[in-house]
């Protein structure tokens, strides 16, 4: 008997790792994927409902906007519950209320009601990744865990942004004949079924899934340091403290900049194409998408730039300024072609490029954080993207007015016709990417922020 227990877990000792983290690492890409799927959808929706019930720009861009409330308010109690009971009840829950909200918006025509959605969308979708960045520390090894992290909230969920117009527009609209209710309907009912998949097969660490033996859980464990009783310090990083510091000062505002110009690719490019070039919705699903594949591949290049850069010159500062400065510059020059353009096709590629240098600055952003913050790069994170979710709250009413400003309207044949300029909302955008590549060059990422025992 004590022998058969001992070979049993010799064995096991010996064995080869399971490949569960494998299982959680398709699940959280998977997720990844679906929150902006689902949040990238309005780039069809919202001018199906300016459309179908006659609403202003204004109107329209007051809805979108109404998700980054929410959003922003959400970040923190869901990361207090995260922390307290883990991600694999909280995650399923919310991917279910926000596909929810998804077909409340399909089967309501009512603002109210509309704008209630979209607020319960955004409080919903605000916990998305702060679960999917406790399910990383969990379950990835640490020597892999910043590509792995990367490959979940970069890679798809950019692909997740890119494809759904094409999901929504091309195919479900255009090729399948369905109506913006039901199409939206559908890609709701896929987060339905991905949520009954999650909560089949996650769970929230591996020591808490059966599956895991102990050689996957001693690889997952690797390299992960001891903390020291005596050694830790539990002290934060005050957010009024850290503002103290320039850089970060500058660094706030350009996240601003760079969060509020991001507002045009998600909600507004879709009617861009629709109503301003008269495209059918099949071909306005692909050329939406065209803009996000540029960024995915921008934040793949900025990267890269980066490293190379710090590698051959050894000047960390420098490397990351001029690396944000130069592809924000090049992107502006990319909206002043725009512009000049009168051919939609052409105009679809040319914001693809924009989109392409801007988002150099997106692995930049990251870089910069950690070179500031130290230990405290979370914090820093969290300071500038709530800066970046003002410029998601604000942005997205001004360039709403902008077009109602240059929007003009007259009879022909009996019938209104609305005619909307989209020239002067380029040229805001692009003012707006040129100041956010000179408010680089004021980011120093060697000065470190100080707390009240010194610097991090």
């Amino acid at each position: 008997m004590n022998r058969t227990h001992t070979d049993a877990a010799s064995a096991n000792a010996n064995a080869a790792p399971t490949d569960v983290r494998w299982v959680v690492f398709a699940l959280a890409c998977a997720t990844s994927f679906l929150l902006y799927l689902h949040r990238y959808s309005w780039n069809i929706v919202g001018p199906e409902l300016q459309k179908e019930f006659s609403f202003t720009n204004t109107q329209s861009a007051f809805l979108f906007s109404l998700f980054y409330y929410t959003y922003a308010g959400g970040q923190i109690p869901s990361g207090l519950i995260i922390d307290r009971f883990g991600p694999h009840r909280f995650l399923t829950a919310i991917v279910g209320a926000w596909s929810v909200a998804l077909i409340g918006i399909a089967n309501t025509g009512n603002l109210v009601l509309l704008g209630f959605w979209r607020l319960i969308f955004g409080a919903t979708q605000a916990g998305c990744y702060p679960s999917l960045t406790h399910l990383s520390q969990q379950w990835f090894p640490l020597q892999r865990r910043t590509m792995l992290q990367g490959w979940v909230a970069t890679t798809f969920g950019r692909l997740g942004g890119a494809v759904s117009p094409i999901i929504l527009g091309t195919l479900l609209m255009g090729v399948c004949g369905l109506r913006w209710q039901m199409a939206l309907t559908v890609i709701a009912a896929a987060g339905l079924v991905h949520c009954i998949v999650f909560y089949a097969f996650f769970r929230d660490s591996p020591q808490l899934d059966p599956r895991v033996n102990d050689a996957e859980r001693e690889l997952i464990n690797a390299g992960t340091p001891e903390i020291d009783a005596t050694e830790y310090r539990p002290t934060m990083l005050s957010p009024k403290l850290a503002l103290r510091n320039r850089s970060l000062k500058w660094f706030t505002v350009q996240q601003f900049l760079d969060a509020g110009s991001d507002v045009v690719f998600v909600s507004l490019i879709g009617t861009y194409f629709l109503i301003a070039h008269e495209f059918d919705i099949q071909k306005t699903g692909w050329l939406a998408s065209l803009p996000l594949l540029g960024g995915a591949l921008g934040g793949i290049v900025g990267g890269w730039l980066n490293d190379v850069s710090i590698r051959r010159t050894g000047n960390r500062r420098w490397s990351r300024s001029i690396v944000g400065c130069v592809g924000k510059v090049i992107g502006c020059g990319m909206l002043v072609l725009v512009i000049m353009q009168s051919d939609g096709v052409k105009a679809a590629w040319l914001l693809m490029a924009a989109k392409f240098f801007s988002d150099w600055s997106q692995p930049t952003t990251w870089g910069a954080c950690t070179d500031l913050g130290g230990r405290f790069s979370a914090t820093v994170f969290s300071i500038i993207n709530t800066a970046g979710t003002f410029g998601g709250i604000l942005m997205p009413i001004v360039f709403g007015v902008v077009l109602d400003a240059f929007t003009t309207i007259s009879v022909v044949d009996d019938t209104e016709v609305k005619m909307t300029n989209w020239n002067p909302l380029f040229g805001l955008l692009s003012a707006m990417y040129l100041t956010s590549g000179a408010c680089w060059l004021m980011v120093d990422c060697t000065q470190r922020l100080q707390t009240d025992k010194g610097k991090v």
